[in-house]
């Protein structure tokens, strides 16, 4: 497997920044986010209704690209979870995330021997349909996949701290409009009490030496996060961008 940059760019302490695609499930699109400059995009399939077939197009026409791929699947269960892996995924964002039984779960699913229990399939899409020791691949994978855990409940904040504390998690993303609705304040990401949890997501990560992650939609919403210990950023998705460009620019015209 091939090296993941993200990955040891976090792992010096450095910030990494990506997006994340929602609807624009095109060869093109992989390159076109590295090129503009993101080190990984996140295929979402938890509110797309993609099927694996689509994510592994878009993996594999992305594999050429400045950025690595990764897919957000819709749940933890074990064939949501290897079947991405298998089509090559760089990295996987597990959504809903709530304790450290879960994470375990979601390792055991993610990982290769002695690590996990992820089914063996070599000289596959994952291994660019290469051979190699088998041995050495399953320690590739296992050092250069991602994995993501989402938290976004009361439950995911209030175990936290044990999520992180999980070998094999690499990153504790907030899902702060979930995370919002789920402790009644929707969409309040000022409120003290959203504040008071996010801060304990971050210092989770800080004490094992874990990254924290945020979707944010420009920079000074990110130098909040950024300020409290927030290293991974995905700069909003596909949808998003493409109609706030599309509306400014009209705006502009119309206004000439």
């Amino acid at each position: 497997m091939k090296t993941n940059t993200v990955k040891e760019k976090l792992a010096r302490g450095e910030c990494a920044y990506g997006t994340m695609v929602f609807e624009f499930n095109t060869t093109g699109i992989g390159r076109l986010v590295g090129e503009a400059g993101a080190e990984f995009v996140i295929y979402d399939m938890e509110h797309t209704g993609w099927s694996i077939e689509t994510i592994r197009m878009l993996v594999a026409t992305t594999q050429s690209s400045k950025a690595l791929p990764m897919v957000r699947v819709p749940a933890t269960q074990y064939h949501l979870l290897s079947r991405p892996l298998d089509v090559g995924a760089m990295g996987l964002m597990i959504p809903m995330v709530e304790d450290e039984a879960q994470a375990r779960t979601i390792v055991r699913s993610a990982k290769y021997y002695p690590e996990g229990g992820r089914g063996a399939a070599f000289g596959v899409a994952h291994d660019n349909y290469a051979a190699g020791p088998v041995t050495e691949v399953m320690a590739s994978a296992n050092k250069e996949g991602f994995i993501i855990a989402q938290i976004e409940t009361i439950s995911g904040i209030e175990n936290c701290e044990a999520i992180a504390a999980v070998e094999g998690i690499d990153c504790l993303w907030v899902g702060h409009f979930d995370l919002s609705l789920s402790m009644g304040i929707p969409a309040q990401f000022d409120n003290p009490k959203f504040l008071k949890a996010i801060e304990k997501v971050a210092n989770a990560c800080g004490k094992h030496g874990k990254t924290a992650g945020v979707m944010v939609n420009n920079a000074e919403g990110a130098k909040v996060w950024k300020d409290l210990g927030y290293r991974a950023f995905a700069y909003l998705g596909d949808v998003w961008l493409y109609q706030n460009a599309l509306r400014q620019g009209l705006d502009e015209l119309k206004a000439l």
